[in-house]
């Protein structure tokens, strides 16, 4: 896929995964037998004079059938279980995120699990850690980062578990490298332009900070080495990772526990973050939104108060396409916010939660790694994207963190999510030393400092399988709109498709139900709304949606062929929409919040994720989408009947 010519990416897509029938079987079986030989051949080749240590009639003892037989059972009980598995696969699975995966990842992952990696040091892992920090530079060009290791200011990422993980990253770093000029000015450290006072320190804003930290090391590395030694001590008495929370604040009396800004759609890791890190849940501070994105008015009012009140700023977090609704928040909003944040002196981190919406930055994309004019894109949807989507992806570039998950919209195996950071220079407030593991590459360059990647990282140990996956899937699948981006490019088009199927659905059955999506979609994911006719009460419209939504669900209890389709269900709620757009939705629905029942706080809707290539099968004239819809009509009959 990494020619644009239409001769050759004709069908590219059905090549790249095993398929809703296993199409693609063969293969997958060629390629995963044929690179299983391939490892043999390596091991017997590694030292060909050393003698087999099994030997050729070991495979005939008792003891030896006995085991295999065991396996073959309990391998044939797992191979039964997993039947019962949520068949993400099919395009009949619109429901959580999740879809098929990517057979570049999948037989990376299967090739590389046998040399089990270790991605922690060059020592566990020489090739795989290599490719983990090119996964990191391919991601920063996809977002617009600065991706020339061989020049400063560039970009880092890592990969992690998940976008969980990642988001505790970009708290740790972003905490590490607020407090760090604190502490070079406690030490006394001369001539690097350390600012006068703890509140200028704190809150000099990530950019300035990174650059202290760089002419810090520069400085250090000049001096004699017991000098060297002995600043490098004093320093490190001071810093935050050395102190603690509790005595650091306590010591500089004068500065809060700062606040993370977040919208009140965030995903719930950033509570954990909060409280994995010790800046405790308090500190976490939700902001409106307005019609499920994030207000900027209210970012902006909030940090007009922290400002007045002397409260400190840790980070501001925006997300592209929220996990509930794949809404996108005005990230160029955020990113301007800081700004005029920093220029009155109040510095401090702008992150965004990419894990959904991360690889819908390949729409937007040249094959040069250039951004595409809002006009370029639009000509191949309908509506997408809207102007404040266009504007937030222009952002990103802007930004100082992010997290993106391969797992998700990058159609990898779990766990593969991903953490960004502007400028690597940053990362070495993060180093951890030891000398088992990790070697010092201070003097080699970008890539040969990774090679250690221990040091940096969250993890203790992490598989390099994962590594291997996403970097293959990248190779094969270059981050533009021209490759990659035909994947998310067919699932926005599915989206406009299911967004016009359910303003007709909503046209059939207007005698019988009233429906609504609530909101346009900013993504690949749809909400739609349901109320009976007749109704007022918001509690009898949410048993409705609940009862629709019992037969889209996973039940262990059922066969799974027993569903015609697999869906999810979430909540609106007047925090995320603002009371306008709450009323909004609500008189649609022809609902009122003031009838009598025990939900007027919430309304409950169904939530569709069309993350599957084929939900418009074209090869067999199907629309599953159409498919969806007339189900839904039949189960609103049978419901109301």
């Amino acid at each position: 896929m990494t020619d644009a010519n239409p001769d050759t990416t004709r069908g590219a897509l059905d090549a790249c995964f095993l398929g809703p029938y296993g199409e693609n079987d063969t293969l997958l079986e060629k390629l995963v037998v044929e690179f299983l030989r391939d490892h043999v051949y390596w091991r017997r080749n590694f030292h060909p004079e050393d003698p087999p240590a099994i030997s050729t009639h070991a495979a005939f003892e008792p003891g030896y059938r006995a085991f295999e037989a065991r396996l073959r059972r309990e391998l044939h009980a797992l191979s039964a279980a997993l039947k019962k598995s949520v068949p993400f696969h099919s395009p009949r699975y619109i429901g959580h995120m999740a879809s098929d995966l990517l057979l570049p990842g999948l037989i990376a992952q299967i090739l590389t699990l046998p040399y089990n990696p270790n991605n922690v040091s060059e020592d566990a892992a020489p090739v795989t850690v290599d490719m983990e920090v090119e996964v990191g530079l391919q991601l920063a060009r996809m977002v617009g980062y600065p991706h020339d290791p061989d020049r400063d200011p560039c970009a880092f990422g890592h990969l992690t578990s998940g976008g969980t993980l990642a988001n505790y990253q970009a708290l740790r770093l972003a905490l590490s490298l607020k407090a760090f000029p604190v502490a070079l000015r406690t030490a006394g450290v001369p001539e690097i332009g350390v600012p006068d006072d703890d509140w200028a320190a704190f809150n000099l804003g990530p950019t300035a900070g990174t650059e202290l930290v760089a002419r810090w090391k520069a400085w250090l590395a000049a001096l004699p080495p017991r000098e060297h030694r002995a600043w490098k001590a004093k320093v490190q008495a001071e810093r935050i990772e050395q102190r603690g929370l509790c005595e650091f604040f306590a010591t500089h009396d004068t500065l809060k526990t700062p606040w993370v800004l977040a919208p009140i759609t965030a995903h719930y890791s950033w509570s954990k973050g909060m409280k994995l890190l010790g800046l405790g849940r308090a500190q976490l501070r939700l902001v409106p939104e307005r019609d499920m994105r994030l207000d900027i008015d209210a970012v902006n009012d909030t940090l007009m108060r922290c400002e007045r009140e002397r409260q400190p700023v840790l980070m501001a977090v925006g997300v592209f396409g929220t996990t509930e609704y794949g809404t996108v928040d005005p990230i160029d909003g955020l990113v301007d916010a800081r700004d005029a944040a920093l220029a009155r002196g109040f510095g401090f981190s702008a992150h965004v939660d990419a894990a959904w919406g991360g690889y819908l930055a390949t729409l937007f994309r040249n094959q040069d790694g250039s951004l595409r004019t809002q006009e370029d894109v639009a000509q191949d949807y309908t509506h997408f994207p809207r102007a404040g989507v266009y504007a937030a992806a222009a952002a990103l570039a802007r930004t100082d963190s992010i997290t993106i998950d391969p797992h998700k919209l990058g159609y990898l195996p779990y766990g593969a999510g991903a953490f960004l950071c502007r400028d690597h220079r940053a990362m070495a407030l993060l180093a951890e030393s030891a000398d088992y593991v990790f070697h010092d590459h201070a003097l080699r360059g970008y890539r040969a400092r990774y090679r250690n990647l221990g040091q940096f990282i969250p993890e203790g140990s992490k598989s390099g399988a994962n590594v291997a996956a996403v970097y293959v899937t990248h190779k094969v699948m270059p981050l533009d709109h021209a490759n990659f981006g035909q994947l998310p490019a067919q699932t926005v088009r599915s989206a406009e498709a299911f967004h016009a199927a359910a303003q007709a659905f909503a046209a059939r059955v207007q005698d019988k139900v009233r429906v609504t999506v609530p909101f346009p979609p900013d993504s690949n994911l749809v909400c739609v709304a349901f109320n009976p006719v007749g109704n007022r009460v918001i509690g009898i419209a949410n048993d409705f949606a609940r009862r629709l939504h019992d037969e889209l669900r996973v039940d262990p209890s059922v066969p799974l062929q027993d569903r015609s389709f697999f869906g999810s269900a979430t909540t609106l709620r007047p925090q995320v929409l603002g009371e306008a757009g709450m009323q909004r939705i609500l008189d649609a629905l022809d609902l009122d919040a003031a009838a009598d029942g025990d939900e007027e706080d919430h309304l409950v809707i169904l939530r569709h994720t069309l993350m599957n290539p084929w939900l418009i099968d074209r090869h067999n004239g199907i629309s599953y989408i159409d498919m969806y819809f007339q189900y839904l009509e039949k189960r609103i009959g049978a419901l109301l009947a």
